[in-house]
């Protein structure tokens, strides 16, 4: 994409989160309780609970460090855009949504998580519009090298004219084409990460981590970072859609492998943190 990026009126938000479906959910709650003839106690509990949920999430943006300019300038043209007009170019078909967006405080977490590891080479798993793989980039030192993992032609697009206009664009490279390809390749041609992070096809999920290990892109005392690691609650929740399914099985099979230890963080939509062991 070369020139200026048009920013109009994008698609209405959804929760998407654990907590913002619950917050929703605890609203209507509220709503209809007070039409209702319950007792002042029961009442006043209900608020308390909404409250607590309804007021976490903007208290920790708050108590958060601010984004970048560059960073929110990524953020205001994702939200902008329509996303329910726009699909993959690819052969198969990818629904695109705001929703995708990592956003402030997970870009926060995850700039903190590169400067704890000291990384200075990242392979980032699914860019979108490129606010994880940037909120990284500013946290890698001037030779750090920051690899990016997109199968869609526009948002990599996209994200490369945001990136030019980054002191810190420059340590990024994007790689457009099926992730496991992507891999394969540099798993072939003996590539090693400090960091990786993964958000993109939840039905491979369990393939790329086992491609990182068993391939050794991911060196001993290598990190790797994964997000909607609960994915809207489905993760624990009965019923869940197919991509829940398939988190709960990468969940599952991260915690059956020797080789790693993690930690699952309530960080938005879920952020699991595994370490390999040496």
């Amino acid at each position: 994409m070369t020139g200026t990026i048009d920013c109009v009126a994008g698609d209405p938000v959804r929760p998407v989160t654990p907590l913002g479906i619950l917050v929703e959910q605890l609203e209507a709650i509220v709503s209809q309780a007070e039409q209702a003839a319950i007792s002042a106690e029961l009442m006043s509990k209900l608020r308390t609970a909404y409250q607590l949920a309804a007021g976490l999430d903007p208290y920790v943006e708050d108590c958060t460090t601010a984004e970048s300019a560059d960073l929110e300038a990524i953020a205001t043209c994702t939200r902008n855009e329509r996303w329910s007009e726009r699909f993959s170019d690819g052969e198969t078909v990818r629904q695109l949504e705001q929703e995708m967006l990592s956003g402030h405080v997970e870009g926060q977490a995850l700039k903190m998580f590169v400067s704890m590891t000291r990384a200075k080479r990242i392979l980032d798993i699914g860019m979108f519009t490129g606010y994880s793989a940037l909120a990284m980039a500013e946290a890698l030192p001037p030779d750090g090298t920051l690899l990016a993992c997109e199968v869609d032609s526009y948002v990599a697009e996209m994200a490369r004219s945001l990136f030019d206009r980054s002191l810190h664009g420059s340590k990024i490279e994007i790689a457009i084409a099926p992730a496991l390809e992507t891999l394969r390749k540099l798993a072939a041609s003996g590539e090693t990460f400090d960091f990786v992070f993964i958000d993109a096809d939840k039905k491979e999920y369990v393939q790329y981590f086992q491609v990182l290990l068993d391939s050794n892109l991911l060196p001993p005392d290598g990190f790797i970072c994964v997000d909607n690691t609960l994915l809207q609650g489905q993760a624990y929740l009965p019923n869940p859609s197919a991509n829940g399914a398939a988190i709960r099985e990468f969940n599952r099979v991260v915690q059956s492998d020797p080789r790693v230890e993690q930690v699952l963080l309530p960080l938005r939509d879920g952020v699991t943190l595994i370490r390999r062991v040496s």
